[in-house]
C-alpha cells in the first residue's frame, strides 16, 4: 500500500519543483559580458635592442691530430740487447740513448781493423822503399825496366790496401756507435717492444716508436661547396685565391677552438668518392696538450669582418617556413617582421637581413602575442657576448 501511495505522490512533487525553477530569474556570473566588462590586460613581456658588432664568419671542420714525426725504432747491427735506457712513454729529445747493442763483438772488430790499417802502412812503406831501391838500380843498368815497373804496381798496390783498411775502420767503427740506439727525433717514445737479453737482428727488429708532439699536424676535409666559397673569396682579397692560413684549433670538449695554427697544405684535387678536399693545419703544442689520434675541430675565416646585427635564439620565431621577430613599436604594440638568421655567433645569432639593429624586439613572452596586440614592455639590455657561450663564434650551425 505504501509503494502505491509513493507512486501517486512523486509525480506531483518533480512537476511543482519544476514550474517553481521555470519562474526564477535568470542570473549570469559576474564580469561576464556587457558593457561593464574589464578589458584582459596588456602581456608582460622583455625586449631589448639586438647586439650590434664587427662580427667574422667561421666555418668548422672536424679532424684528427697527427704526428709530424712518427719514427719506428730499428737497430742498424745485430746482437743482444744488453740494456734499456728509457721510461715507457716518457718525452725524449732527439739524441737521447735508448737501447745499448752488447759492443764487445764490434769493439774487436774495430781493433782488428784498426790492426789491418797497421799493417797496411807497414806494407806501403816497405813497397815505397823497394821502389825507391828499384829506381836507383835502374839508372845504373843493374836492373831491368820489367823489375821497375813490378815494384811500381806493388807500391800501388800496397797504396790501395791502405785505403781500404782505413775504410775497414771507418764501418767498424760505425757499427760500434750503432750499438748505441739513440733518438732520432724528439716526441713521445712508447713501450719498449724487446727487453734486455733478447737478440736484435739488424733493421727487422722493432724496438719501439717515437712520435713528435710540437709542432703537431691536424687533418680535416673541407667539402667542395665551402672550398669553393673560400677561393671567391680570397680572389676578391687579392691573395691569388688560396685559403687564408690563420686557423683556430681545438679539442672535442672545448667549445670554441682557441689554438692558432697554420693552414699549411691542400691536396691537389678533390675527391670524387666524398666531394672533399683534404687539408692540414700546422698547430704549436708546446705544452704537449695535443696528442696524435685525438679528434679535434677548425675554424676557418669564412669571411671578412662587417657589421652584423645579433639577437637571441629565443627571440625567433618560426612560421611554417618563416622565421620571424617581434618588433616593438612606437605605442607600445608588436608586430611580426620576417628575418633571416645566419650562425651563432659569441651565442647570439646573426640575422642576414630583416633586421637593421635599430629595432627593438621582444626577447622573452612571444607566445602571448599576436599582430597589433598591446604589450607592457620591460627594457633589457643585452651584453655583447651571451652569458652561455656554447654556440660557436661564427659557426655555421
Amino acid at each position: 500500500m505504501l509503494r502505491s501511495l509513493l507512486a501517486r505522490v512523486l509525480p506531483s512533487v518533480a512537476l511543482v519543483a519544476a514550474l517553481a525553477a521555470c519562474n526564477e530569474p535568470a542570473t549570469k556570473p559576474p564580469g561576464a559580458g556587457g558593457a561593464g566588462a574589464a578589458a584582459p590586460p596588456a602581456p608582460v613581456v622583455t625586449v631589448a635592442k639586438p647586439v650590434v658588432k664587427q662580427v667574422t664568419e667561421y666555418d668548422d671542420f672536424t679532424g684528427r691530430f697527427e704526428a709530424v714525426d712518427s719514427v719506428e725504432v730499428r737497430s742498424r747491427v745485430s746482437g743482444y740487447l744488453s740494456s734499456v735506457e728509457f721510461k715507457d712513454g716518457a718525452v725524449v729529445k732527439k739524441g737521447d740513448l735508448l737501447f745499448v747493442i752488447d759492443k764487445r763483438p764490434y769493439q774487436a772488430a774495430t781493433d782488428q781493423a784498426i790492426a789491418g790499417v797497421n799493417s797496411a802502412q807497414a806494407r806501403v812503406q816497405f813497397a815505397k822503399s823497394d821502389l825507391e831501391r828499384a829506381q836507383s838500380l835502374q839508372k845504373t843498368g843493374n836492373i831491368t825496366e820489367q823489375v821497375l815497373e813490378t815494384r811500381r804496381q806493388t807500391a800501388l798496390v800496397a797504396q790501395g790496401d791502405l785505403a781500404g783498411a782505413n775504410a775497414a775502420v771507418v764501418s767498424a767503427k760505425l757499427n760500434l756507435e750503432f750499438t748505441e740506439i739513440r733518438a732520432p727525433v724528439s716526441g713521445r717514445i712508447g713501450r719498449k717492444l724487446i727487453s734486455e737479453g733478447n737478440l736484435v737482428t739488424a733493421d727487422s727488429t722493432l724496438l719501439t716508436t717515437i712520435v713528435s708532439l710540437d709542432p703537431i699536424y691536424f687533418y680535416f676535409d673541407i667539402d667542395e661547396r665551402s672550398y669553393l666559397a673560400y677561393q671567391r673569396l680570397n680572389r676578391n682579397r687579392g691573395t691569388g685565391g688560396s685559403i687564408a692560413s690563420d686557423v683556430l684549433v681545438g679539442v672535442t670538449d672545448e667549445r670554441q677552438p682557441t689554438r692558432k695554427g697554420k693552414l699549411d697544405f691542400l691536396d691537389n684535387r678533390i675527391d670524387q668518392a666524398t666531394g672533399t678536399l683534404r687539408a692540414r693545419a700546422l698547430v704549436p703544442n708546446p705544452d704537449l696538450f695535443l696528442a696524435p689520434g685525438m679528434f679535434g675541430t677548425v675554424r676557418i675565416p669564412g669571411s671578412d669582418p662587417y657589421r652584423g646585427v645579433l639577437v637571441p635564439d629565443v627571440a625567433i620565431a618560426t612560421d611554417q617556413d618563416r622565421r620571424l621577430v617581434w618588433v616593438l613599436g612606437a605605442d607600445d604594440t608588436v608586430s611580426p617582421k620576417v628575418v633571416r638568421p645566419g650562425p651563432r655567433i659569441d651565442g647570439y645569432r646573426l640575422i642576414r637581413s630583416g633586421l637593421d639593429g635599430s629595432e627593438t624586439i621582444v626577447i622573452n613572452g612571444l607566445q602571448r602575442l599576436r599582430p597589433g596586440i598591446k604589450v607592457k614592455p620591460e627594457m633589457k639590455e643585452l651584453p655583447p657576448t651571451a652569458p652561455d657561450p656554447a654556440g660557436a663564434n661564427g659557426s655555421k650551425s
